[in-house]
């Protein structure tokens, strides 16, 4: 009996393997062309009003351009409200805001940093549009980008959207990995959303349905999950439109998306653990979606492990054999661009499917052991010297 187990092993981690980054998109991509499900749109719908919501903390030198970026929307100003959560700055974050006399403009001021789940709680409550949008501090909309979002919901099918988040390609090894693995992400939530609904939204430029809202836990870590999959267990779709962009000029840095990546991968352990309902057919219509997009993410380590070792074990055998030095030879070129410093695909994509699994090990240590946070420090390189910036995690941190 026990020479059958290492060949349930490998068959079993392969197929999980094989679903999670072959069959799944491939059976989306299917649906997305075959069983297209287009929202009814109904031109005729009165233009909603808006208010865009953005949680900053210490962001005094960003928010005058990210407000006028918003301002400046194409979208009718009676309709649009800008509502700034200043969750507990230390900065002139207040006086800068104060001195914006703009009757678009709003600000609530939380004496406590409570973190962005909290703020986004009280927002949302505060708010008068009948659309939510979210975005961060650090980026900007293109200007037909709240145009687009809110008029989506035109469609009362609709619950949720999620825009486009344009990031500037990294130039290490692991950073042009994780920029193809970030187009490959991109491609997969548009042929969900195209037949039904995408699981999650770009945290950095997506909207809600207000009236659609439930207060979210304050260490919620992944709201920007969480919100779109809590209005979708209610009926509601979550669609993603590849035309509203969001901009982000910063690259990719390894240092940075690893801090950045292993607080992601916490939220789906934690995601996994507080809504357990959601594997089930009876407590999530998109449960076998939120199975192959999320969770079976976070088991690819094991699955990885479960296929060298099985592999090892049955060593012999011509087919295993060939199937371990496949494993070796990917494991090679990634350690190879990491020495190198290339950015050929042949060696940026396993160095970046390395480095994400070897982040989701170090997230699940980090979740288990509770050094978590819904805040964190931010660290940039500017200018050459190490900054650190005790500011919100932004919600493009936090989605990939």
């Amino acid at each position: 009996m026990s020479t059958v187990w290492p060949y349930v092993i490998f068959s079993t981690s392969a197929l999980c393997l094989a679903i999670t980054y072959v069959l799944y998109p491939w059976v989306c991509r299917c649906f997305a062309r075959a069983r297209p499900h287009p929202p009814v749109r109904h031109d005729d719908a009165p233009v909603p009003s808006v208010t865009i919501i953005i949680v900053a903390h210490n962001e005094a030198a960003r928010l005058p351009k990210r407000i006028a970026n918003l301002v400046n929307s194409d979208y009718p100003p009676e309709k649009l409200q800008i509502l700034i959560m200043d969750d507990g700055s230390t900065d002139n974050t207040k006086m800068v805001l104060d001195s914006l006399i703009n009757p678009q403009v709003r600000r609530l001021h939380l004496a406590e940093r409570k973190g962005k789940p909290t703020a986004l709680n009280a927002g949302i409550a505060a708010s008068t549009g009948e659309i939510c949008i979210f975005g961060d501090a650090r980026q900007t909309f293109a200007s037909d980008t709240v145009r687009r979002l809110a008029t989506a919901f035109s469609s009362p099918e609709v619950g949720a959207v999620s825009g486009e988040l344009e990031i500037a390609p990294g130039a290490s090894t692991v950073g042009g990995g994780i920029g193809s693995y970030w187009e490959h992400e991109r491609r997969l939530r548009s042929d969900e959303a195209a037949h039904d609904s995408c699981i999650g939204c770009t945290g950095a430029c997506y909207a809600i349905r207000r009236s659609l809202f439930s207060p979210v836990p304050e260490d919620t870590l992944l709201d920007d999950v969480v919100i779109p999959l809590r209005i979708a267990a209610d009926g509601y779709r979550i669609l993603h439109d590849r035309a509203a962009l969001a901009y982000d000029e910063q690259p990719q840095d390894p240092e940075f998306e690893g801090r950045r990546k292993r607080r992601t991968l916490a939220g789906n352990f934690q995601m996994l653990f507080r809504y357990p309902a959601w594997l089930l057919p009876a407590g999530h219509r998109l449960w076998w979606r939120i199975i192959a997009h999320k969770y079976l993410r976070i088991i690819a380590p094991l699955m990885l492990l479960g296929t060298a070792a099985s592999s090892i074990a049955l060593w012999p055998s011509p087919f295993y054999s060939a199937a371990l030095c496949l494993q070796a030879l990917c494991y090679l070129l990634a350690v190879a661009g990491l020495i190198t410093r290339s950015n050929a695909k042949i060696f940026s994509w396993p160095a970046g499917f390395l480095f994400l699994n070897t982040m989701v090990v170090l997230a699940f240590f980090d979740y288990i052991t509770g050094r978590t946070s819904q805040k964190w420090a931010m660290h940039r390189n500017i200018g050459g010297k190490s900054v650190k910036k005790n500011s919100m995690l932004d919600s493009t941190e936090r989605e990939r």
